[in-house]
């Protein structure tokens, strides 16, 4: 899979929104960047004291908070905070669609951006533990991510699962990650979604 090929799909791609009124809005960006000459999708372990989803796998986000004047500031002030990437260095190509997590409530708008790298990565050690990246290979290769059913921790849990040098990676972002490989696996049109 190329950048412009990514570019292409994602750019063009019409995004489905949900919304309900006991849903909480958030966000999520989810950088992708080229190493060793390939995509990458760079992710984050949260520590176990931040207040929900201690210890999973998930990309830099969160909720909206009154200095953001939109959902992808929300995304890129979040990245920010959490693995050091300067608004300024994302270049941001498209959404795909919102994801719910259904225990919290939240309704998650995924952000597709392009960050550079090498770069200075910086975990916010109240809220990340690790920062890593997945190469989109793994991610496009059924064997490695599929629907899996299994008890993670102490959830048991249904869906997209992959594992990735010590990381489990399921739950929202495995299906966040489960639809963006989708839409790139199929070549998604521009009037897809």
């Amino acid at each position: 899979m190329t950048r412009a090929r990514v570019l292409e799909i994602v750019g063009s791609y019409r995004k489905q929104r949900l919304s309900g009124r006991n849903l909480v809005k958030s966000a999520v960006l989810v950088p992708l960047l080229c190493k060793d000459g390939e995509i990458h999708v760079l992710l984050t372990e949260r520590t176990q004291d931040v207040r929900s989803h201690k210890g999973q796998v998930c990309f830099p986000g969160g909720t909206p908070q009154p200095e953001d004047s939109s959902l992808l500031d929300t995304a890129l002030r979040e990245a920010w905070e959490e693995t050091g990437i300067d608004p300024e260095d994302v270049e941001v190509i498209g959404e795909i669609d919102d994801n719910v997590v259904a225990s919290t409530g939240y309704v998650i708008s995924p952000f597709v951006g392009f960050v550079p790298y090498p770069y200075g990565f910086r975990a916010n050690e109240a809220e990340t533990k690790d920062i890593f990246f997945v190469p989109l290979s793994v991610l496009m290769d059924p064997l490695e991510f599929r629907e899996q059913e299994r008890v993670i921790g102490e959830h048991f849990y249904h869906g997209p699962v992959c594992d990735y040098n010590g990381h489990v990676i399921w739950g929202a972002t495995g299906r966040i990650l489960q639809h963006l490989v989708g839409l790139l696996g199929s070549g998604a049109s521009p009037s897809a979604g």
